[in-house]
């Protein structure tokens, strides 16, 4: 054999080698690939989460009576002919801009807001269904007629956030805690391991090709059983993603700061970069931009555009939250309305807007019903609304004082009524009518006021610096320079000479404006420092906590606890209230509880209220006023017993 002979058959041998170790290669990375698979398959089947479907029946009798309050709309699908919209209220649906009927969250519905919308053809229904997401009752499926409710046992699974339906007939599901999930009719679980445990705000594209949005992570690309991830050190404008839009092999990821592009996996660009992009929809060429602030924002999604050149600019909306296509045309869901959006950016049609309501505003913070029987309703962050007997507003009050409202007390004379706000005591006459706006340069120990009751010789006020006494003599105020247990004082309760003040480091009591005694986890019964709400019962006091429930307090400084109220339960602040017959206590997610004076028992009540976070409460007429992050309502306190 000659040299070159030898070296041909040398080549050779080693190309029939370099294949066999390729093939080799592939055959084991095809090996790999089929075991991550399959170990991921059987991890996700071990972690399946058990879950009911559970039938949602009309309610056969109603209890209470709604104040209505504006609709405020987070979704939109179109479903069998009718346009539907969600919100933290319930589910709406239209038919040429009319409303013809609406599903209370609460009454008709799970007592949670509904945050998003999606028609699909699940495995288990055999029918499209209108799927809705809830902020923390899983998910509901409706198929225009009646709902079924697909709850997990998991409390965190049932906290969805963002929902993706699957051509094969099965669903993705975004949640705050347990990251992706997948339901295909029969099992519900993780979808992979690596995308369990995260907040998902947002998903796009499909189970081989998935984009997952995060809180803090930025964005993920879920492809071919890999996972890369994408932040600002990959070009993404901010590691919050607030909203996806995928098309082919080409991405959209909106962030507060502007909107990240990527072509098939790899980043390629900042577009308007700025803009608070909280929803988006590619339509055509054009990628549609749904803004707080600054409208919707067109895009042109040619490859000649530069990256920051704005198509068209739509700013008579704001505060849209989805935008969207059908028919070859583009719609945007603000909190107030659906808007048609006009060609080239001339602007909007509105479409559908929120219904005219008797309250300002769903978050309620206090409650009061005056001697002439006009109801007092203070909100979160939009002022109050002040109600006549029959139910009929009579004024709302909003300003830089009266905005922030924390408790609302009528005087002993009847002839005025004290707002706590979170700036400044503000006092109005008997007919509504701010008069006066007591602050810290008048002498209050801090401007935010938390709590306020009535005193033999005046009131005294709560704040986050102590507490301020007001009374003929003018303010003076007590901290815990001269002993009070915390200075953040929450609630306020008295009963004769004396007075108890609940803060977040336990319980003081005063005598005559002085600190006598104080009570902490440390030297007493006490299940928790945080005190939310103190309303007295007959020598006793019934005491709430942020987080440890009610307990009873006794004449010789003893707690008592109880087998449903004590625990881990989270009384909202001030929402306690007492009567002839019964204590109220609101809680952060537990509804109402319930105590009955004659049996010394309590009970909880959840269905019907419009959500479980009960946060005011009043009484009056022998009716009970229930205040919530989600509306008012109002009972016969007779109905309210187990």
């Amino acid at each position: 054999m000659t040299f070159r002979h030898m070296n041909r058959w040398l080549i050779g041998a080693l190309a029939v080698l370099a294949i066999l170790a390729l093939g080799g290669l592939i055959w084991i990375h095809e090996r790999a690939v089929k075991a991550l698979e399959s170990s991921a398959q059987e991890l996700s089947q071990t972690q399946d989460l058990h879950y009911e479907v559970l039938e949602m029946k009309d309610p056969t009798s109603d209890r209470f009576d709604w104040f209505s309050t504006p609709a405020v709309f987070s979704g939109a699908a179109e479903f069998q002919g009718r346009l539907y919209l969600c919100g933290p209220e319930g589910l709406y649906a239209y038919e040429g801009g009319r409303l013809v009927k609406q599903f209370r969250t609460g009454r008709e519905l799970p007592p949670s807001p509904l945050v998003r919308l999606a028609v699909a053809a699940l495995a288990d229904a055999g029918q499209p269904e209108l799927v809705i997401a809830t902020a923390d009752e899983g998910l509901l499926a409706f198929n225009g007629t009646s709902f079924r409710q697909i709850r997990p046992d998991d409390s965190d699974a049932r906290q969805t956030t963002s929902i993706l339906p699957l051509a094969s007939g099965r669903l993705l599901i975004g949640t705050s805690k347990k990251g992706v999930l997948i339901y295909d009719g029969r099992r519900l679980g993780p979808f992979h391991p690596a995308l369990a445990n995260m907040h998902v705000t947002e998903l796009a594209g499909d189970e081989s090709d998935l984009w997952i949005g995060t809180m803090d992570r930025g964005v993920l690309h879920w492809h071919g059983g890999m996972v890369d991830e994408f932040n600002e050190a990959q070009g993404l404008p901010d590691p919050q993603v607030l909203s996806l839009a995928a098309d082919n092999d080409r991405a959209f990821v909106g962030t507060p700061l502007g909107i990240a592009e990527f072509q098939q996996g790899r980043f390629e660009r900042v577009l308007a970069r700025g803009a608070f992009a909280q929803t988006l929809c590619i339509s055509g060429t054009s990628l549609f931009v749904g803004t707080l602030d600054q409208g919707v924002i067109q895009l042109p999604l040619t490859s000649g555009a530069f990256p920051g050149v704005l198509a068209h600019a739509t700013t008579d909306v704001d505060r849209v939250v989805q935008v969207f296509a059908s028919g070859g045309e583009v719609y945007a869901l603000t909190r107030e309305g659906l808007h048609a959006l006009k060609g080239h950016g001339v602007g909007s049609e509105s479409l559908v807007k929120s219904e005219n309501a008797l309250l300002s505003d769903d978050n309620i913070s206090a409650l009061s019903v005056d001697a002439s029987g006009r109801v007092w309703v203070g909100f979160f962050d939009r002022g109050m609304d002040i109600l006549d007997p029959s139910g009929a507003r009579i004024r709302h009050v909003e300003d830089d004082h009266t905005f922030c409202v924390n408790r609302i007390v009528p005087l002993s004379d009847h002839r005025a009524t004290a707002v706590a706000t979170a700036d400044g005591l503000v006092l109005f006459d008997e007919d509504g009518t701010e008069r006066q706006v007591l602050m810290h340069s008048d002498g209050l120990v801090s401007d935010h006021v938390t709590d306020i009751v009535l005193t033999s010789s005046g009131m005294a006020l709560a704040t986050p610096a102590g507490i301020t006494f007001l009374d003929n003599d003018g303010a003076r105020s007590l901290y815990s320079f001269q002993g009070l247990v915390n200075n953040h004082v929450y609630s306020l309760g008295t009963a004769g000479t004396h007075l108890l003040a609940g803060t977040l480091g336990g319980i003081s009591v005063l005598d005559r404006e002085q600190v006598v005694s104080n009570y902490t986890v440390a030297n007493s019964e006490l299940g928790r420092n945080w005190i939310s709400a103190i309303v007295p019962l007959g020598s006793e006091w019934m005491v709430g906590t942020y987080g440890g429930g009610v307990m009873r307090l006794d004449e010789d400084g003893h707690f008592h606890s109880y087998e449903i109220a004590t625990g881990n339960v989270a009384i909202s602040p001030n929402a306690m209230l007492v009567t002839d017959q019964h204590v109220f206590a609101g809680t952060l997610d537990q509804g109402l509880l319930v105590y009955d004076r004659s049996t010394s028992r309590w009970s909880r009540v959840a269905r019907g209220l419009p959500s479980e976070n009960v946060t005011a409460l009043a009484a009056a007429n022998g009716y009970i006023y229930i205040g919530t992050d989600h509306g008012l309502v109002r009972a016969r306190e007779q109905d309210l017993q187990p």
